[in-house]
């Protein structure tokens, strides 16, 4: 069964044959009670109406023998006020449902018998009051089952009340057959048994159908990914249909997904391929140092040798920084004071100014933006002829950190570039001033990560002014 149900398409089908068939049922179980209830109400008006026809010719004093008993083969008997039948169709032979089981009248009792008759003297107080000749309007209604010359058949009885000058108060009972009821009822079940399967598989093969035609642009996409996979290939991106539906916009997104991938992976081998070559440079100056100190011990430079090591160490920090925040690393959710981070980074630095407003703080890592500060100073004393403004204020809901320098700036066309990692500018090349070129890099990651923004802009001093804009808390 679960293979039988492994696919959309087979769970759709069975889902709306389902659905059908529940409905079909209801729906024919309404047609049918209402059909049998109409037939019936036609099969009650029908032997009203053959009563009242017998009621009318006892209200004007027909005798029994004249009465219209045998029209239409249907049965037919009159009541007493005593209970006793007084008159009955001829070929009547058996009958139930109207109270009075006899078929053949019975003369009326003389002398001390009528007091022994079945009848009741008591006055039944829900009778209607009629009048010499006058028909009831009430009708009783009830169902049974009569044999008429060998025949017996279901009928459905009414009952009449009349009032004759001579009989006093007489009920004429007549019945109507629900063989028509019946039958109809039958032939609308039949018709349904053998419908409702042919329509139900109709229903199945064209939702079948249907299924697969809306779900081919699914296997062609779920093919090109597994093409996409076994190639290694995430230039190639997935078919997208024309119908402009759920399959197509599942096919754009698909293919948003594989750019994004492309691009993450294609930064990656960037990353890779520029973490070893600036690794390259301090370890093969460092492994010469030492090859020509193991040498000659006397040419060993010490300082050089250091300074590779702090530059390698410093190196391989950032590199880890930066693989924790392509990890997705979620920032502290700890309380930070700008000002006194600002003031705290520019400690001990040359040249550094800090203007900085009171109760500015953001919610995050005080080590990771302590981090971002120092890179940002480091940029900017990099670049400074003499002076360096560090602001820090806030701004209606947001915290914001300007560090401003004299430098000559950051050209337009390069102030995204400069965040990305490994950049150095023309000015910032050589070695020993440029540093990896992962400064700026590291700063704008930390920034986003903690839901603000990092961007350069022209300070009023005609160098660069980096703008950290943090959510207060």
């Amino acid at each position: 069964m679960s293979r039988l149900l492994g696919s959309v398409r087979a769970r759709a089908t069975l889902g709306a044959t389902l659905v059908v068939a529940v409905a079909l049922v209801a729906a024919g179980t309404a047609v049918l009670l209402s059909l049998r209830s109409n037939l019936l109400g036609e099969a009650g008006t029908q032997a009203e109406r053959s009563a009242r026809e017998v009621a009318t010719e006892l209200a004007v004093g027909t005798p029994y023998g004249e009465l219209s008993l045998d029209v239409d083969d249907r049965p037919l008997q009159i009541v007493d006020e005593d209970g006793r039948l007084v008159a009955a169709s001829e070929d009547l032979e058996r009958i139930s449902g109207t109270g009075v089981d006899a078929v053949k009248p019975r003369p009326a009792p003389t002398g001390d018998d009528a007091d022994d008759d079945g009848g009741s003297d008591d006055d039944d107080d829900s009778a209607e009051a009629l009048e010499a000749g006058e028909i009831g309007e009430r009708t009783t209604v009830s169902d049974g089952s009569a044999t008429i010359d060998g025949d017996t058949e279901d009928y459905r009885f009414a009952a009449v009340p009349v009032e004759t000058d001579e009989q006093g108060r007489l009920t004429v009972w007549a019945g109507a057959p629900l063989s028509a009821e019946h039958g109809a009822v039958n032939t609308a079940l039949t018709v349904m048994l053998i419908g409702f399967p042919l329509l139900l598989v109709v229903v199945g093969w064209v939702t079948w159908l249907v299924t697969r035609r809306a779900l081919r642009p699914v296997e062609g996409i779920r093919r090109e990914m597994a093409a996409i996979t076994a190639s290694e290939d995430l230039a190639r991106r997935v078919p997208v249909p024309g119908t402009h539906d759920e399959v197509a916009r599942l096919a754009s997104t698909t293919n948003e997904t594989l750019a994004a991938l492309e691009s993450s992976v294609e930064r990656q081998r960037r990353f890779v391929a520029d973490a070893s070559h600036e690794l390259r440079s301090p370890i093969a100056s460092l492994r010469t140092q030492l090859e020509v100190a193991a040498a000659h011990p006397e040419l060993l430079d010490l300082d050089g040798a250091v300074e590779d090591t702090v530059r390698l160490q410093r190196l391989a920090a950032d590199l880890l920084l930066l693989a924790r925040l392509d990890a997705g690393e979620r920032p502290a959710d700890a309380r930070v004071d700008l000002a006194g981070l600002a003031r705290e980074a520019a400690g001990g630095r040359a040249g550094v100014r800090v203007r900085a407003e009171d109760d500015v703080t953001v919610a995050g890592s005080r080590g990771q933006l302590g981090r971002v500060l120092a890179n940002l100073l480091d940029n900017a004393q990099r670049h400074a002829r003499s002076a360096v403004e560090v602001s820090v204020r806030r701004d209606g809901e947001a915290a914001v950190v300007s560090v401003a320098d004299d430098g000559e700036g950051v050209p337009a066309a390069d102030r995204e570039r400069v965040f990305e990692r490994f950049v150095r500018l023309d000015a910032a090349r050589s070695r020993d001033d440029g540093g990896a070129g992962l400064g700026l890099a590291i700063a704008r990651d930390v920034a986003v990560r903690h839901g603000g923004t990092l961007t350069v802009h022209d300070a009023p001093a005609g160098g660069a002014l980096f703008e950290l804009r943090l959510p207060g808390a």
